[in-house]
């Protein structure tokens, strides 16, 4: 394989939650004309900090995918149309992009995209050897290795699976969870004939994509009417979660968690509350970590502003029941683990003292 950074020397003693300031898309106003909060990701790291969950030397610091990463599933053809604004401006769903410089649209729109890209790729890899990771951005199940769109530039599920596919030895199966609101055609697309690959998903079978050719991908398809509120969906979802991972038993699973299932959600359509969202990934984590497979979360879709306070309360959640462990997280092999068991040891003596 080629050689990549992202793989290269990740912190054994931070939390595996992998976020980069570079993930927020700042510019000239123009991304309130999505109805995208673009910068959801700072907000979610912001509450875990005032928490006291996380500092910034605790997270792993995401860098971004580069043109090498990106063609492990992206054909160059695709990547090369990038490179017109109006493309990009087509993918993202706001329009005035297309009349940027496309040297701005790199930098102010493809570059944090790209930097949440090589944070999942990161996070596959953190999942593995911790246990657990989550990627404060990234989700972009729209997109596949030749087509992006519905806000989806990159395909960094695709990428994340290939990566441990090809780079970690004993990871050869995977089962992606996708609860975001809409169809996650993009890694359908990309794994339609893989053996090696599970899908479940679970979307409002009336808006956004619509594909579908994709839903052929599909292993345990759960289509959800327009308002489906908490009662139902958390049944459902518990349901096919555990019948999915007894089905088939993978060596990681990639959790698409996004938060546009929310009540009011201008393009999602479903009713779910903000603590049925964090009930629904304690769920999928407690499924995944009791039958101790290795879970990547990231975060996918969300258009309102009060998600990110969701997504934090849903990671502080998953950590007050011991679903997120920071112990297994300090094992690199060195002086932090040695630290941390005598740490431990002296923890538990004053404990029985």
């Amino acid at each position: 394989p080629h050689r990549t950074e992202l793989y290269e020397d990740l912190p054994s003693g931070c939390w595996p939650i992998v976020y980069s300031p570079d993930y927020n898309i700042t510019f000239m106003g123009l991304e309130k004309l999505h109805p995208f909060d673009a910068g959801k990701w700072g907000k979610v790291i912001n509450f875990l900090k005032e928490e006291k969950l996380i500092a910034d030397d605790l997270i792993v610091q995401a860098r971004e995918a580069t043109d090498e990463d990106l063609l492990v599933v992206h054909t160059r053809r695709y990547l090369n149309k990038l490179k017109w604004s109006f493309v990009v401006a087509t993918i993202t769903e706001i329009p005035p992009v297309a009349f940027l410089p496309n040297f701005v649209v790199q930098r102010k729109v493809l570059k944090p995209l790209r930097t949440q890209t090589g944070g999942t790729i990161m996070a596959g890899k953190l999942a593995v050897d911790r246990g657990w990771a989550i990627n404060v951005g990234g989700g972009f199940h729209h997109c596949s290795s030749d087509k992006g769109g519905g806000f989806c530039a990159y395909a960094d599920i695709t990428l994340a699976i290939k990566f441990l596919f090809e780079r970690v030895p004993g990871v050869s199966r995977a089962t992606i969870i996708d609860l975001d609101a809409h169809q996650g055609n993009g890694h359908e697309r990309d794994f339609m004939d893989d053996p090696r690959v599970y899908i479940m998903d679970a979307y409002n079978r009336y808006i956004y994509p619509g594909d579908g050719f994709a839903k052929r991908a599909i292993k345990r398809r759960v289509e959800l009417e327009w308002g489906t509120e908490d009662a139902e969906y958390l049944q459902k979802v518990h349901t096919h979660v555990e019948g999915a991972l007894n089905e088939f038993k993978p060596d990681v699973v990639v959790y698409n968690a996004g938060t546009d299932i929310l009540d009011g959600d201008p393009l999602g359509g479903l009713a779910i509350s903000p603590q049925g969202i964090v009930k629904r990934d304690e769920v999928v984590f407690r499924a995944a970590r009791s039958r101790r497979i290795p879970i990547l979360m990231v975060t996918s879709g969300g258009y309102q502003k009060r998600t990110a306070r969701i997504i934090a309360d849903s990671i502080l959640n998953l950590h007050s029941l011991g679903l997120l462990d920071k112990e297994r997280a300090a094992c690199g092999v060195g002086s932090s683990s040695m630290d941390q068991m005598i740490r431990d040891s002296a923890k538990d003596f004053s404990n029985l003292a």
